[in-house]
C-alpha cells in the first residue's frame, strides 16, 4: 500500500514538474517590433558633387560626412535658425550675413541678451579649404568641430546641446529632414553630431571664386582688364621681381588663390614689452607656447570690401587704415612675422 502511495505521489510530483517547468521549454519571448516614428519617410540621399574652382586646392571631405543634397539643405536651414540659441535670438547667420561677405560688419560679434564677444566674426567663405585650424586662434580642427562650439559659448548662443537636441526632436519639420539627410529611424536619434555634420556640409558649399582677379588670372578671360591703379596694387601685393614699386609683402600671409593662409602670425598691431603682454594671446592660448602669443590666423582677403571692420578685434574701419598700419606703425616683438 505504501509503495502504491509513493508511486502515486511521485507521479503527481512529476505531473507538477511538467506543469511548472513546461513553459521554460518555450522560446524566450521577443520584444515587439517597435517601428521608429520616421521609418515611413523615404531615405534616398542624393550625392552632391562639389565644384572646385580652377586653380584651387582639393577640399578634404570627411569620410563619415559625405556631401548630399539633403544634408546641405538641412545644414542651410540650421545655419539660419535661431532655435540653436538660448533665447531664440541668435543664429549662425546673425554673425555671418551674406550681405556682409558672411561677416556681421561689427568690431566684435553680438550674442544672446546683448552679450558681446571679444573678437570679430570671421568670414566663412572658402573655409572648406582650410587645413590647419579654424577660428582666429585655430582651436577647431574641422568644420564639424567649428560648428559645435558657438552653441555652448556663453557670449554667443549660451545654450546647451541637450536643449537644442530636444527642440529639434519636437520640431514639426526637422525630424523628417534629419531622416532624409542621415537615415535616422526615430526622432530620438537627432544628436549634436548630426547637427554639426549638416552645418559643415552647407558651409563647404560656400565657395567664392569669381573676382576680377580670378577671371583674369585663373580663367584667362581676355575681356578682363585691370586699371593702371589695379596693376600697381597687383605688383606691390605680389612683389614682382624688377618692379620699381615698393614691396608691400601682402602675399607672404595672403596667398593666392585663397588669399588667406593656413598659418598664424603676429602682424605687429600690438605694442608690447614682452610676449606675455598681449591683451589677447590668440594662438598662444591654444598651443600653450609663449612664442605663439599675439598670433592669429591670416584671414581671406576675398570680398574684403564687404567685410569691414578689419583685424581680429575689428580695430580698423577702412582698408586705408590697414595699409597705413602696415606702412608706418608696425610694432616690433620677438615673434613678429615679416
Amino acid at each position: 500500500m505504501m509503495k502504491q502511495k509513493s508511486f502515486l505521489l511521485l507521479g503527481a510530483l512529476g505531473l507538477l514538474a511538467l506543469i511548472v517547468f513546461a513553459p521554460s521549454c518555450k522560446p524566450e519571448p521577443q520584444p515587439p517590433d517597435v517601428k521608429g516614428d520616421l521609418e515611413d519617410i523615404p531615405y534616398d540621399p542624393q550625392p552632391y558633387e562639389l565644384q572646385i574652382p580652377q586653380g584651387f586646392p582639393p577640399m578634404d571631405i570627411p569620410a563619415d560626412n559625405p556631401m548630399t543634397v539633403e544634408g546641405i539643405e538641412l545644414g542651410r536651414f540650421l545655419f539660419y535658425d535661431s532655435l540653436l540659441s538660448l533665447d531664440y535670438t541668435v543664429s549662425c547667420a546673425s554673425c555671418h550675413l551674406q550681405a556682409g561677405g558672411f561677416t556681421d560688419n561689427k568690431a566684435v560679434s553680438d550674442g544672446v541678451m546683448g552679450l558681446q564677444g571679444t573678437r570679430s566674426a570671421m568670414a566663412v567663405m572658402n573655409l572648406g579649404f582650410v587645413t590647419a585650424g579654424l577660428f582666429w586662434d585655430g582651436r577647431a580642427a574641422t568644420l564639424e568641430d567649428q560648428a559645435l562650439q558657438p552653441v555652448e559659448n556663453p557670449v554667443e548662443m549660451a545654450n546647451t546641446w541637450e536643449v537644442v537636441e530636444e527642440r529639434l526632436r519636437q520640431h514639426p519639420d526637422y525630424p523628417a529632414m534629419f531622416r532624409k539627410a542621415f537615415g535616422i529611424s526615430d526622432s530620438k536619434e537627432i544628436t549634436r553630431d548630426l547637427v554639426v555634420k549638416a552645418i559643415a556640409q552647407f558651409e563647404r558649399t560656400m565657395i567664392t571664386a569669381n573676382s576680377k582677379f580670378d577671371r583674369k588670372f585663373l580663367y584667362n578671360d581676355p575681356t578682363v582688364e585691370f586699371t593702371d591703379s589695379e596693376y600697381r596694387g597687383f605688383e606691390m601685393f605680389f612683389d614682382f621681381p624688377g618692379s620699381a614699386l615698393p614691396d608691400a609683402q601682402c602675399f607672404h600671409c595672403h596667398n593666392a588663390p585663397l588669399f588667406g593662409n593656413n598659418d598664424f602670425f603676429n602682424n605687429g598691431i600690438e605694442e608690447v614689452t614682452t610676449l606675455n603682454d598681449f591683451p589677447d594671446p590668440g594662438r598662444g592660448a591654444i598651443t600653450g607656447k609663449t612664442f605663439d602669443n599675439g598670433k592669429f590666423r591670416a584671414p581671406t582677403l576675398r570680398n574684403l570690401v564687404f567685410t569691414a571692420p578689419y583685424m581680429h578685434d575689428g580695430r580698423f574701419e577702412t582698408l586705408e587704415e590697414v595699409i597705413d598700419q602696415y606702412s608706418d606703425h608696425v610694432h616690433f616683438a620677438d615673434n613678429l612675422d615679416e
